[in-house]
Order: structure tokens, then sequence, then C-alpha cells
């Protein structure tokens, strides 16, 4: 595994374009070595998408920014299994400031290696740090820069429990302050006598208008953020279907270059067949007139 695992790393750093060729070389190698097993193993490591490649080369890159992602990453699942909403809200919000600009960075390392990544890629880029946020097993062979596919798109941290006894901190913090807020007046009123009653029910209702209004907008908040999600996660989804396909039609066209190749060496024998068949025929003849 440890000869495997050497190779992976050597052939991961390598542009997409150049790997199929060392795989395959250092798979003939181990085969004819007679390291059977580790052949095998060499010859299944998957072909990077050229997303995934530019996520590698970013770890590879600065392993201490790879390390403060997986540790906000951390962060991120610890105050899911607090139900830390607060916290939540802090961590997303630089989640989504510190992946923006990882993708920017590894765009311009992309670029530096001869590879231009297009708007498309550098969302997928985003992407997979996105899910390598949520799961601890593809960060693994990412912060090692040997992710051999994206991992699939990660809503949130669903998969993280609550701690036990932990309780829920309530979604919308604005609406919470609005409510103690409203305890706080009601308390106040309860301390000191209100002359004007009239003018203190015109003041609960505005308070009470106020604070559904402060709700409501929580409410819209969160409805646009998961929409938002949604449609990140869906983009995401159709763009490394586009990148597998890219990744087929290279295939195919590669397959069409050594078949179309074949198939002129093909017609230049069928040709010398031929001025050979003719030649042929007419010594017969020139020896039979004879």
């Amino acid at each position: 595994m440890a000869d495997i695992d050497a190779v992976a790393a050597e052939l991961y750093g390598l542009r997409p374009e150049e790997f199929t060729a060392a795989r395959d070389a250092h798979a003939a190698a181990a085969r004819k070595a007679g390291r059977r097993a580790e052949a095998k193993g060499i010859a299944a490591l998957r072909k990077p998408t050229l997303a995934v490649w530019a996520a590698n080369r970013l770890a590879r890159a600065d392993a201490d920014q790879a390390g403060r992602l997986l540790e906000l990453g951390e962060g991120l699942r610890e105050a899911h299994r607090t139900l830390s909403g607060e916290e939540l809200r802090k961590l997303s919000h630089q989640q989504h400031v510190v992946i923006a600009a990882m993708a920017g960075e590894a765009r311009r390392l992309a670029g530096e290696a001869g590879q231009d990544l297009s708007a498309a890629v550098q969302r997928e880029v985003e992407q997979i740090l996105r899910s390598v946020l949520a799961d601890p097993e593809a960060a693994r062979d990412w912060v090692r820069g040997v992710l051999a596919k994206a991992p699939p798109p990660a809503v949130g941290f669903a998969d993280v429990a609550p701690e036990p006894g932990a309780a829920p901190r309530p979604p919308m913090a604005g609406a919470e302050r609005e409510r103690k807020a409203e305890r706080e007046r009601e308390r106040e009123r309860e301390r000191v006598p209100e002359p004007d009653t009239g003018e203190a029910e015109r003041r609960r209702r505005e308070a009470e208008r106020t604070r559904r209004e402060a709700e409501l907008a929580e409410e819209a908040l969160a409805r646009a953020e998961t929409e938002r999600t949604q449609a990140r996660t869906g983009l995401g989804a159709l763009d490394e279907e586009i990148g597998l396909l890219e990744a087929r039609l290279e295939r195919v066209r590669e397959e069409r270059e050594h078949l179309a190749a074949a198939a002129e060496a093909a017609e230049r024998r069928h040709r010398d067949a031929v001025r050979e068949a003719k030649a042929a025929r007419a010594a017969a003849r020139t020896a039979a007139g004879r």
C-alpha cells in the first residue's frame, strides 16, 4: 500500500493530461516486477477532473491554509453538535469568505501551471471545498493533495448529531432579542403606572407589529439562504456532471485518434497490396506470353 500511496502522491500532482500515461507506466512497471496487487491498485487510480486537480494543487501549495480550512470545518461541526446558532452564523460567514478566496487562489495556481480555469470550474472548486468541510474522509485525501474525485455535494452538516442534552438555540436571534426587549418593556410598565392607557396600548401594538415584522424578515432570510444553498448545490452537481462528461469526451477523442491512426496505416497497407497485386499480375501475363 505504501508504494501505491507514493505513486498516487506523484500522479495527483501532475496535470490531468499527464495523468493517464504516467499511471499506465507505473502499473506496467509494477506488473513487470511481479507486483500484481500493486499494479492493479495503481491501474485503478482515477484520473482527476480539472476542478479536483486544482483543489489538490491548492492543498499542496499551502499546507497551513489547508489545515485552517479543516479547522473551520471542525468548528462548524462542533457548532452543529452544540446547536450554537450564534457560532454557526459567524463560522458560516467565515466559510463563504474563506472558500471564495481559496477558489480564487486555486485559479491563480492553475494558471501558473498552464491551466486556465473557467468560472464554472472555479465554482466546482468551491463546491469541492464546501464538501471537504463536511466530509472528514474526503478532507484527509484533500489535505494530502490526493483527492481522486469530487465528494458528493454537501448541504450543511446534516450528519452531525447534537450532543445529548444540548438545547437548541433560537434560529432567529433578532426576533428573540425583540421578544426579550418587549418583556423588559412589559415589566417596566408594571413597575410604573401608565397614565395614558390609550398611548400605552398604541405603543404595545406598535411593538407587537415590529416584532412580527422582525420575525418575518428573519424567516425570509432563512428561506433565501436555503434556496441559495440548494441552487449552489444543484449547480455544483451539474458542474461535476459536466466534468465527468468532459473527461469521457477526452477518452473518446483519444480512442478516435488511435483508431484514425490505425485506419490510416491500414489504408497505406491496402494501397501497397494493390500495387503489389497489379505488379504480380503483370509479371504473370508477361511470363505466360513467353
